[in-house]
């Protein structure tokens, strides 16, 4: 544990991702919770939990799994007349398990559709309400930042579409204990980009940088970023790549003078990297992610506001 206590349970959590993911690829294996292959699904989240929601269902459909639809819980219009919308399954993903607009949707499905629910915490309100719940108490984080609950809750879900992520654990390892470099503790701004399943992943490190750091982020499918945003790439800036380059991108970016990381290593451990370069940008700082401004570890919405 680092001596700058600002951000301690962020930094406890985000260095046990290695071994909280190979224990979720275990229980994975040893459940059948979710949907069946060939169902029709849609997968609901806020924040956080709706870009995992968006990495999981490009990989369910990329593994020929099922039409998989992913939406902000805010916006996930479901089981309305649209034959478009109707759906064999709603998995939700959620932390706290109190986030109103999810609860308030499965309410609303509640005996209509079957659903899933991806916890944290299992002594919350949605385990009255959805169908199946499956419990990662063990990934449950007291800081207001997620990081390991978010990447076990997707590990879970790739590991029960088979893909091998032995080497996302041992990338991780790395990625969380080795030290951050100087130009990205000092870089002005970052931009994120994916492609497939790694999109959110992307905007998930938006969003961390922008929670913790209260920084100026952004984050693209890898192949629009040459449409517009590639303009603001300069040097003191960094663009991060997860996954696979487009043709052409690395030339692009080296006339642009900016930082570019782009590495072999498995998405999800550059995903725990990010996390680690997110709390030692925020420490320098003098911000605590423990506690970053405006938000809370839920957001429980009061209808009489």
């Amino acid at each position: 544990m680092s001596e700058n206590t600002q951000g301690a349970f962020m930094e406890e959590e985000l260095v046990s991702q290695p071994d909280v993911w190979q224990r979720a690829i275990e229980q994975a294996a040893s459940e059948q919770m979710l949907p069946a292959d060939g169902q029709r699904i849609a997968v609901i989240g806020c924040g956080t939990s709706w870009f995992m929601a968006q990495s999981y269902a490009a990989a369910r459909e990329s593994a020929g799994k099922g039409v998989t639809d992913a939406f902000a819980a805010s916006e996930a219009f479901l089981n309305s007349n649209s034959p478009e919308r109707q759906y064999d399954a709603v998995v939700a993903i959620t932390r706290s398990g109190t986030t109103t607009e999810v609860l308030e949707i499965l309410a609303g499905l509640k005996g209509i559709v079957p659903t899933v629910a991806i916890i944290g915490d299992t002594a919350s309100p949605i385990v009255h309400l959805a169908d199946a719940v499956i419990g990662l108490p063990y990934a449950d984080e007291r800081s207001v930042v997620q990081t390991r609950f978010a990447t076990s809750a997707l590990v879970y879900l790739l590991a029960s579409l088979g893909i091998d992520l032995k080497q996302a654990v041992e990338d991780a390892r790395d990625a969380v204990s080795g030290p951050v470099a100087q130009e990205l503790l000092d870089a002005e701004q970052f931009t994120f980009l994916g492609t497939g399943w790694t999109v959110g992943l992307a905007h998930e490190a938006g969003l961390k940088m922008r929670e913790a750091v209260q920084g100026w982020t952004e984050s693209y499918p890898a192949m629009e970023y040459r449409h517009g945003p590639i303009s603001i790439a300069a040097p003191g800036r960094v663009t991060w790549l997860f996954g696979a380059q487009p043709e052409g991108l690395g030339k692009d970016m080296a006339a642009t003078g900016a930082l570019y990381l782009h590495t072999d290593k498995h998405p999800l451990a550059e995903l725990a990297r990010v996390h680690k370069v997110t709390l030692e940008r925020a420490r320098v700082r003098g911000l605590n992610p423990d506690l970053p401004r405006n938000l809370t570890r839920s957001v429980i919405l009061d209808p009489s506001a």
